[in-house]
C-alpha cells in the first residue's frame, strides 16, 4: 500500500498514520510477530509495561532489517509505578526489557484519580523528555479535566492521548479537546474487538463497494477522522489486510458509520476504572 501521510505532534516530531498493537498475543511469539509487522510496513508499535511482552517486542525490532530510527515505539507506565520515583524506574526497566536506548513515544496507561499521582508521573515524563530517555510524552485514557490538570501544573501538554475509541464509542467532544489542544488522538480496540461491529450493514455495505473487507472500512473511517489507530491481530493477513486501506469513504458512508453510536462497550471508565 501506499503509505499513509505522517501525524505531526505538538513537539515537532511525527508518528505513522497507523500503529499495531502487540497485545494480546497469547501464547505466541510477540517477536515474530513484531518482525513480521515492521516487515508489512507497520513502523509504530504499542506495547506497554503491564502487557508482560516488552522483551519480545525489543527481540522483534532487534531481529528487524528496518532502521531503528525508522520504528517508533511505544510503551506504558503502569499504576504501580504512578509518582515521580515510581515513573523514573518504570521507564528504566522498560528500556531494559525492550533493548533500546531511548523510547520513542512514553504513555502513562491510565490516570487513577483516586490515587492521585498522575501530576507527579507526567513531571518525571518531561523531565526523562529533556534528558532523552524518551523523545515523546503523552497519555491513556485521560478525559480533558486529567489533562487540563497537567497543563495547569506543569505547562507542557500531552503530545498523544490514546483512548477508546470505535465506530460505537466515537469520543466526538473528547476528539475536539484533543484538536483544540493539539493532541493527537490514538485509539485503542479500534474494531471494537470484533464483536458485532464488524456485521453492521454501515460496515459492511461500504466495505461491498469498495471491494475491502470491513476491518479496513472501519480502519479507514479512523484514518478519515484524522485518529491513529493501533489495532492488533495474532492473524498474518489480518494484519496484512489492516494496512491496506488505499480508498475513501465518501462523506454519506462516514456518516454511516459515525451514526452507530453506542457509547462505552468496556465499562472503563477512565474517572473509576483503575488498572496496577
Amino acid at each position: 500500500m501506499t503509505d499513509l501521510p505522517a501525524r505531526p505532534l505538538n513537539d515537532g516530531t511525527t508518528v505513522p498514520a497507523l500503529g499495531f498493537g502487540t497485545y494480546p498475543h497469547e501464547e505466541v511469539d510477540s517477536a515474530a510477530i513484531t518482525e513480521h509487522a515492521l516487515d508489512l510496513g507497520y513502523r509504530l508499535l504499542d506495547t506497554a509495561l503491564s502487557y508482560g511482552n516488552e522483551q519480545a517486542v525489543g527481540r522483534g525490532v532487534a531481529r528487524s532489517p528496518v532502521p531503528r530510527e525508522e520504528i517508533v515505539v511505544t510503551t506504558k507506565i503502569p499504576g504501580r509505578h504512578h509518582g515521580y520515583d515510581g515513573a523514573r524506574a518504570s521507564v528504566r526497566t522498560s528500556l531494559a526489557n525492550l533493548g533500546l536506548e531511548r523510547i520513542d513515544l512514553l504513555l502513562i496507561h491510565w490516570p487513577l484519580p483516586r490515587l492521585d499521582r498522575y501530576v507527579d508521573t507526567w513531571r518525571a515524563m518531561v523531565e526523562m523528555r529533556e534528558e532523552g530517555l524518551v523523545r515523546t510524552i503523552g497519555v491513556s485514557n485521560f478525559t480533558p479535566a486529567h489533562i487540563t490538570r497537567l497543563q495547569e501544573a506543569t505547562g507542557v501538554t500531552p503530545a498523544v492521548n490514546q483512548i477508546e475509541l470505535h465506530p460505537y464509542f466515537g469520543q466526538r467532544e473528547q476528539r475536539a479537546f484533543h484538536a483544540e489542544h493539539g493532541i493527537l488522538t490514538e485509539s485503542w480496540s479500534p474494531l471494537g474487538r470484533g464483536g458485532t461491529l464488524l456485521a453492521e450493514p454501515a460496515v459492511t455495505e461500504a466495505a461491498r463497494v469498495h471491494g475491502v473487507g470491513p476491518g479496513q472500512v472501519v480502519l479507514r473511517w479512523h484514518v478519515q477522522h484524522g485518529v491513529v489507530p493501533i489495532p492488533a491481530s495474532a492473524d498474518p493477513e489480518r494484519r496484512r489486510a489492516n494496512r491496506e486501506l488505499d480508498f475513501e469513504l465518501t462523506p454519506e458512508q462516514m456518516a454511516a458509520v459515525d451514526a452507530l453510536e453506542q457509547g462505552r462497550i468496556w465499562g472503563q471508565d477512565p474517572d473509576e476504572y483503575e488498572e496496577f
